[in-house]
């Protein structure tokens, strides 16, 4: 296509003209946003509508008396008892399967790489224990090299040289090792003795060696190379009983090491003194905390705890004094004054001349964005029926909370759907103006906890402009859920009172919660997009499935037709993807556009494939023009029959808007010509009855109808020749006036016309010509 000049395009159809539209503004319009003020200012503000004035920490401005004998119930002084005693409540423990298996395997590894260390130093002892003892051996093993040699020298001496360490432990083991000397003397068992010793000294330093090669931190050497070679599979045997007896018995997170300790000692309270000591310094090395908090068991704890604090009542005797002049209101007075009606409630005027002011200021706002970036159904104008479903699902924000509490406001259901439905610009502009409105009538204490939900919600109306399928809206509804539960966490972390095990059971009943709403709106989406006639890209994408029950007897009842749709919808998908429209409804629009013909087929030619032409037996043009004309209304209705959308059946009548239907017209001219005397031909008898395409969408649509057939019965493969017919089909259709309303520019023409000639290229690319197949000589039998 380089090289190709489109400006004669321009030239070719003129300039394009566009009706002015008014900017006037119907009774409707006005009725409309003045019940949406009273609404929304009544909803928002039904606080103001019975305030008390003598409210908690205000001055009483004179001295109140009790005018009867009362009790009532105190009751933020209940709810706040009761939230101290959810908090009070102790945490309760439940053992960790993967925890402990997690604490067996760590022991495992650790006997494994003891048991390899202990190998290296075999055998243990070296001597038998009635010529040296357990603990001198392993004295011998642990010394240094140069002090082992000193302490052999010594014995052999006997002269107590200034070498001589005096140490008690040294001098212990040096005297044990002189009487062995002594006994046995210089003969060649002392050389063997000596050489044993030397030798296991060797060994335990190439452990020693292994151990820090190995980089293994976590292992005490001493305790796993003290014990006797008879005692080390006992032991490790009695060890695992005792951890996994600990185990059981559960480990509470936060234990400190010292009460680890006291608690393995404990354990092994009845062991020989090594075998103590080697548990006390084994086990905590692998011993950790293995109980975790169990949010269900926890929660009922917190909430029998909250029931068993009785209610509060506040007493008071007729005449006695409720609060004092200038006295600050307690919670106990508050009850007592309101329950008695001298707390003076009355219509807040400020208060709802401000929130209508703010609602005002809303309204304006989200009209001005509105009609600034409503453009993602370019087709449909913004209607009454648009501005009544989301003043409905803004109501349902404030109405929730007014029934029950904030944490079950409908706003992530709101932000999904206006999201879905509309757009992302604005469903994040209503989500962001009711996070504005909303806490107009709350009180301070929860406003954390709705910016959250705002938060969540603003991300879920974003996402949900993207979904393309159900399933990926009920995605966007959990990533909702979780941006909704962490924004919780982060905004109450600061200023939390509950305790960190609280409050992220509390975010996490706030994920929920959110996630819940948009299961909520999943369900209902389809009900209203039926209910106000909307187009959402999941509702397109599913009506352009070809199972559709429509389709499947477009394909079956008209082939020809259908294959011309095929490619219809190529072109024209490929054309609204240039001029950036609504891709997903010109796809859907185009494959449903002539589904009419099925009511005749044989009316059309794409559908005789060969047999007799219909219209050549009626032998009458004005009939022939009906039946071609009747496409039309028999398609819209099978289209009202099926429960199409409103903008859908919109392109069965705009693809031909009020075209001539040239052929049959011109065949009545020749035959008024020729009778006698000469009639006069109706040119409205054969002309569709539109209207002209209304949208950019149809009017795309239509070019692409009027092209198909023309790029397919070329012969030529020029694609100089293709745009010249394709700018003459253009130019006709805009002599014509079909193109006055649809708002196609000179440039839009000008892609539109270079996108169908790039479509047609790849369509009728060349293929190569394949020879003739080799014949294949039959293969002779053996016998041959």
């Amino acid at each position: 296509m380089k090289g190709l000049n489109l400006k004669p395009l321009g030239r070719l159809i003129g300039p394009l003209r566009f009706p002015v539209e008014t900017c006037a503004v119907s009774g409707r319009s006005i009725l409309l946003a003045l019940l949406a003020l009273l609404a929304l200012t009544g909803t928002i503000g039904y606080q103001f509508y019975n305030e008390p004035q003598l409210i908690i920490n205000t001055r009483s401005p004179q001295t109140i008396y009790a005018p009867q004998t009362i009790v009532v119930e105190d009751k933020i002084a209940t709810a706040a008892a009761r939230k101290a005693a959810k908090q009070s409540a102790l945490n309760v423990f439940a053992l960790s399967q993967p925890l402990t298996e997690t604490i067996e395997n760590d022991f495992s590894t650790l006997i494994t790489q003891a048991k390899t260390l202990r190998k290296l130093t075999k055998p243990f002892p070296f001597l038998p224990t009635t010529v040296l003892s357990t603990e001198v051996q392993i004295a011998l093993r642990r010394m240094s090299l140069p002090q082992l040699e000193a302490l052999l020298k010594d014995v052999e001496n006997r002269s107590g040289s200034a070498n001589s360490d005096p140490s008690p432990d040294y001098q212990r083991v040096l005297a044990e090792l002189s009487a062995a000397y002594r006994k046995i003397g210089t003969t060649p068992q002392w050389g063997n003795m000596r050489q044993s010793a030397i030798q296991s000294h060797e060994r335990y330093a190439l452990a020693q060696r292994f151990v820090a090669a190995q980089q293994l931190a976590n292992l005490q050497i001493e305790p796993v190379l003290d014990l006797p070679d008879s005692d080390w599979e006992p032991f490790q045997k009695k060890l695992k009983v005792v951890l996994r007896r600990m185990l059981s018995q559960g480990i509470a997170p936060g234990l400190l090491a010292d009460v680890t300790k006291s608690a393995v000692a404990t354990q092994v309270s009845d062991w020989s003194l090594p075998h103590q000591k080697a548990a006390v310094q084994l086990l905590p090395m692998v011993l950790r905390f293995n109980l975790v908090i169990d949010p269900g068991e926890t929660l009922r704890q917190q909430e029998q705890a909250a029931q068993q604090i009785r209610p509060i009542q506040v007493p008071i005797r007729k005449g006695e004094v409720i609060v004092w002049k200038n006295q600050p209101i307690t919670s106990a007075d508050f009850a007592l004054l309101d329950s008695l009606k001298l707390s003076q409630r009355r219509v807040n005027i400020e208060g709802l001349v401000v929130t209508s002011l703010a609602v005002a200021a809303a309204l304006g706002l989200f009209t001005g964005v509105r009609r600034r970036y409503y453009q993602r159904w370019s087709h449909q104008r913004w209607g009454h029926g648009d501005t009544v479903l989301v003043l409905l699902l803004a109501l349902s924000v404030p109405l929730m909370i007014g029934l029950t509490e904030v944490t079950y406001t409908t706003l992530p259901a709101v932000g999904l759907l206006v999201g879905t439905f509309y757009g992302s610009v604005i469903g994040a502009v209503v989500v962001v103006l009711l996070g504005v409105l909303v806490p107009f009538g709350l009180q301070s204490a929860v406003w954390p906890a709705f910016t959250a939900i705002v938060i969540g919600s603003l991300v879920g109306s974003v996402l949900a402009s993207h979904a393309r399928s159900r399933e990926e809206l009920a995605r966007v509804g959990l990533v909702l859920g979780v941006v909704q539960a962490i924004a919780y966490v982060i905004l109450l972390g600061g200023t939390n009172t509950l305790g960190i095990f609280s409050l992220v059971v509390s975010a996490l009943r706030q994920g929920l919660i959110g996630v819940g709403w948009c299961i909520i709106a999943l369900g209902v989406s389809p009900y209203l997009e039926k209910l106000f006639d909307l187009i959402t890209p999941i509702r397109l994408a599913e009506l352009a499935n070809p199972n559709r029950p429509l389709l499947k007897q477009l394909a079956e009842q008209a082939p020809g037709t259908f294959q011309h749709t095929q490619f219809v919808t190529t072109l024209a998908e490929a054309g609204a993807r240039a001029l950036h429209c609504n891709v997903e409804l010109v796809r859907t629009g185009t494959l449903y556009h002539d589904i009419g013909k099925m009511h005749d087929p044989q009316a059309f030619i794409e559908n005789q494939f060969g047999c007799p032409n219909k219209h050549t037996d009626l032998n009458d043009p004005w009939l022939s023009a009906h039946l071609i004309r009747q496409h039309v209304e028999q398609g819209l209705v099978m289209a009202r029959k099926a429960g199409l959308p409103s903008a859908v059946q919109a392109f069965i009548p705009e693809h031909q808007g009020t075209m001539l239907i040239a052929y049959f017209y011109h065949q009545a001219c020749q035959m008024a010509q020729q009778s006698t005397p000469p009639t006069t031909i109706q040119e409205q008898d054969f002309r569709y009855e539109g209207p002209a395409p209304q949208s950019r969408e149809t009017g795309i649509v239509m070019l692409a109808d009027s092209c198909e057939a023309a790029l397919r019965a070329m012969k030529q493969k020029e694609p100089e020749a293709a745009l010249r017919t394709v700018k003459q089909i253009f130019k006709t259709r805009w002599q014509e006036q079909q193109l006055v309303d649809a708002h196609l520019s000179r440039e839009d023409l000008e892609r539109l016309a270079q996108t169908f000639v790039q479509v047609w290229q790849q369509v009728n690319h060349e293929r190569i010509a394949y020879p003739p197949p080799i014949p294949v000589m039959p293969r002779q039998s053996p016998q041959q």
